[in-house]
């Protein structure tokens, strides 16, 4: 059978299906649950599998993975059913939810998790007060979904219940609660998680770390540097992803000294996992400021010859978006050395329109024998008038000295 790695890849939701209720190992049989529970192309069959599941399965962290697989695929009717409960097809949020208070104290710990998670689905305010009673749950499992639920909220009422439980608890619960203080936003919140910045437990100090990346503020950013020194490069990831998140949206009269200081503190570091952060921000961020961001920063964290972060700019030189097309030339001719000259030869030969001619003007900032003698082919032969224009520059900027790259227009 293929691994479960394999089989979330393909999207495979029949084998997943059947793996859920037939493997002997429960481990296997959460995962799958899980999986099925991310995946848009998970069917009814998928569903009522999930539901026999809850029903039948021995194994508890089984049956808990089976129940949020069910609220992730908003298939409340299913669950209602799973756990014995009758609640008419057309009621409204609000009798569901009515529902699923009253379920917080039931005996069985299934229908507690249950009721957290469909609580925090409907992001009803109304169970705010009942989710925080839930944060004392005898069923850790329980508590774990009372606090993603009250994240899901939002209530910044809530930070201080949840503050109160970022000690003294297993370990899924102090991170549960960590992510849920991220997206309340308010100064107890904020506070809490900055406490726990310097705890014992990798785990617990990543997610504080991208809880951070949340608060639309400049406050965690001294935390957020000091743990790009911290000794788990997880920890250091989350903390780059936060930071560009942080100053993606900070007010742009504070940016500019921001950024740089940010960046003084990750090119003293030295650290690869940075670099590897901030390539991946560029390859795969869905928001623009982000990817902006990251781009400008790569090239001066980055040292000589750094193949990561040339090819993650080199990816980008004729992106849809012009500052980022102008930031990598810059970051670019800010790394420099033979290698970042080659690969841009390289690009003049097989690159797009758009990147031959920032590649082109690159290597008037950086290139020497070499690149004029191929940009001096390049604006004889070239039939678009753009890259000419861009190679002509180039040599002239090989002539002399150039001016500031940062200033240039495209």
């Amino acid at each position: 059978m293929p691994s479960l790695f394999g089989l979330e890849r393909d999207r495979d939701v029949e084998t997943l299906t059947a793996v859920v209720t037939e493997s002997d190992n429960p481990t296997v049989r959460e995962r799958a649950a899980e999986i099925l529970g991310s995946l848009d192309e998970t069917d009814e069959a998928g569903i009522e599998a999930l539901v026999e599941v809850v029903q039948a399965d021995d194994n508890e962290a089984v049956r808990a993975a089976a129940i949020d697989a069910l609220t992730a695929l908003d298939a409340v009717d299913a669950l209602l059913h799973a756990l014995g409960r009758d609640v008419p097809e057309d009621a409204a949020d609000w009798k569901i939810a009515e529902t699923f208070v009253r379920d917080l104290s039931a005996d069985a710990p299934e229908l507690r998790l249950a009721a957290a998670n469909v609580l925090g689905r409907l992001e009803n305010e109304n169970a705010v007060g009942p989710l925080v009673e839930s944060l004392s749950d005898p069923d850790p499992r329980v508590r774990v979904r009372a606090a993603r639920a009250l994240g899901r909220i939002a209530d910044p009422g809530a930070a201080g219940a949840l503050v109160e439980h970022l000690q003294g608890e297993p370990l899924p619960v102090r991170r549960a609660v960590a992510d849920a203080l991220g997206y309340l936003g308010n100064r107890p919140a904020l506070e809490g998680l900055l406490s726990m910045a310097d705890d014992d437990s990798e785990a617990m100090r990543r997610t504080v770390a991208a809880s951070l990346g949340r608060f639309g503020n400049t406050e965690p950013i001294d935390t957020l540097v000091d743990l790009l020194g911290d000794e788990s490069d997880l920890v250091r990831r989350a903390a780059v992803f936060s930071l560009i998140e942080i100053l993606s949206n900070v007010d742009a009269s504070k940016s500019d000294e921001l950024r740089q200081a940010v960046v003084d503190r990750m090119s003293a570091s030295g650290d690869p996992s940075i670099v590897q952060s901030l390539a991946e921000i560029i390859e795969e961020g869905t928001q623009l400021h982000q990817r902006r961001n990251a781009v400008w920063m790569l090239g001066r964290v980055a040292e000589e010859g750094d193949g990561v972060a040339i090819d993650a700019l080199l990816s980008v030189l004729d992106a849809d978006d012009q500052l980022i097309q102008q930031f990598a030339t810059t970051s670019l001719a800010e790394i420099g050395g033979r290698r970042v000259e080659t690969e841009l030869l390289e690009v003049l030969d097989t690159g797009t329109e758009a990147a031959v001619g920032k590649a082109a003007f690159t290597l008037g900032k950086i290139g020497g024998d070499r690149s004029r003698q191929k940009l001096e082919r390049l604006v004889d032969e070239t039939e678009s008038e753009e890259v000419r224009q861009y190679a002509f520059a180039a040599l002239s900027k090989l002539e002399q000295s150039s001016p500031d790259l940062e200033g240039f227009e495209f």
